[in-house]
């Protein structure tokens, strides 16, 4: 769904170490990176002393190749096999001025190669080389195992992660959100900081919704671009008992939009869909919103510019779609579960049901049949990770909570985009949650990826993050094997 752009490699030499070391680690980690389609920006083994950096000059080399890449690099891999040159690992990273995540691996010693000639000693030279990172100021990630070998199934997981740590790093310090319309009058809870935002490279970029309308209005149904759009529609969801009017006016408002997007160069969406469209135009926008989220452009509901940031940072983490939910209502009496609930604009991953209906509560007080466009469907069993990215406007602070569960097929009666998750210690999150004063919103995604997203924005965005870490769940079709981690990238 993203781009995964390339990794920088830096193997670690000492002099009075074995070279061999260095020569099979080479050979080792390209074959590794090469099997999980990952490429990679590394010197040659001609370039310096069988391809390591260890000295100055070794540093300056590797530092002016990764400059040349700087546009493909998002971040870097730092190989340990043995106690490598400390100075030469950390002058290279200043001198390529990157500033991207970087990830360090050390080689375990085999007890019965501890002699002069066989020895690595990665165990105390990663220790170093973190050292010197750290006081050059150079963010770092560690691997799960102090040390470990490339083929370890722990270090791929590590480094498939680190992956999704460099896509949010690298998506989040330079995202475009278009804030389309005001943000309606009932919903202080999604007011937000342009300033802060703008800080920690996140531009907003705003448009009247009566322009977007006006532009909509503007356009007939002969128009190729809207029957273009209309047939989008039709081949995206069921469309049951909409009318032909209606799906029209979606396929109209959709073109507008589209441009837009493409005119403004935006990642996402967040749009004043409550309850202006529908009094002024006659539809609901949820459809298009739906599409866009579907297609790596994530869209949220009433203006929700940091929700829709935080549906951007976890479709970056996981390379699937996000949807913006409300934490809703209480699961009878079970105290991990709870209702989310939108009327609803999820991604159609999350509704293998999904057909273009209506917004019954919305139409309560617009008419009902202003608010043709809303999706119908339920969300089965699936994994879940959740979260939310805020702007703390009182302390002048990005801040953000994330946390992993799952999504049940437990009984749920209702209308609209509906799910069922089961969270442990779900009452402390919700404590947390009013106590921080953070949104009713929250982001669900379908995979296990809070780890990925709590790195990347405590350690890297240097954001205020929060970890609700379940216990284990029992094994289930939603793992992979670790055969499969190294096929399935």
């Amino acid at each position: 769904m993203s781009e995964k752009g390339s990794i920088g490699v830096i193997i670690g030499n000492r002099d009075f170490f074995p070279d061999r070391l260095v020569a099979e680690a080479r050979v080792e980690i390209i074959d590794l990176l090469k099997n999980l389609k990952i490429n990679a920006v590394m010197l040659d083994a001609a370039e310096t002393k069988l391809g390591g950096v260890e000295t100055f000059q070794d540093a300056q080399k590797c530092a002016a190749l990764f400059r040349r890449h700087r546009d493909e690099i998002i971040g870097v891999l730092v190989i340990l096999p043995n106690f490598g040159d400390e100075r030469g690992i950390a002058e290279t990273l200043k001198l390529s001025e990157l500033n991207v995540p970087v990830l360090v691996q050390g080689y375990p010693d085999d007890l019965d190669k501890l002699d002069v000639a066989r020895r690595r000693d990665s165990w105390c030279g990663k220790i170093s080389a973190c050292n010197n990172l750290y006081q050059f100021g150079i963010k770092y990630t560690l691997t799960s195992k102090h040390v470990m070998r490339p083929s370890d199934p722990a270090f791929i997981r590590d480094l498939k992660d680190f992956m999704g740590v460099c896509r949010v790093t690298k998506g989040l310090r330079s995202m475009r959100i278009g804030a389309i319309g005001a943000r309606p009058g009932g919903f202080n809870t999604v007011r937000y900081s342009e300033k802060i935002l703008q800080r920690n490279g996140i531009s907003v970029v705003t448009v009247d919704l009566s322009e977007i309308l006006g532009n909509a209005q503007k356009l007939t149904a002969q128009d190729a671009s809207v029957q273009q759009r209309l047939q989008r529609i039709r081949d995206y969801a069921p469309t049951g008992r909409t009318p032909n009017e209606a799906l029209i006016q979606m396929a109209k408002l959709d073109v507008v939009l589209s441009d837009f997007m493409q005119e403004n160069a935006l990642d996402a969406t967040a749009i004043q869909c409550w309850t202006s469209v529908q009094k002024n135009y006659g539809c609901n926008v949820c459809t298009s919103m739906s599409i866009m989220s579907e297609n790596g452009l994530p869209s949220g509901c009433e203006v929700d510019v940091t929700g829709t940031l935080s549906m951007y940072a976890m479709q970056l983490a996981s390379g699937s779609p996000s949807a913006l939910v409300d934490w809703n209502n209480n699961y009878a009496d079970d105290e991990n579960k709870c209702v989310l609930f939108h009327c609803g604009n999820w991604a159609k991953s999350f509704l293998p049901d999904i057909e273009i209906s209506t917004a019954p509560i919305l139409g309560t007080t617009v008419g009902e049949h202003n608010t043709y466009g809303a999706l119908s469907g339920r969300t089965p069993a699936m994994p879940l990770t959740f979260g939310r990215i805020s702007t703390d406007d009182p302390k002048g602070i990005m801040k953000a909570y994330v946390g992993e569960g799952r999504l049940t097929d437990d009984t749920l009666k209702t209308f609209g985009n509906r799910a069922v998750a089961e969270i442990p210690n779900l009452e402390k999150l919700m404590n947390y949650i009013c106590r921080n004063g953070f949104e009713h919103h929250v982001v669900m995604n379908a995979s296990k990826t809070a780890s990925i997203l709590q790195e990347a924005l405590g350690n890297y965005m240097g954001w205020e993050v929060e970890l609700f870490q379940e216990p284990a769940f029992k094994p289930s079709e939603y793992q992979h094997t670790d055969k499969e981690l190294v096929t399935q990238y």
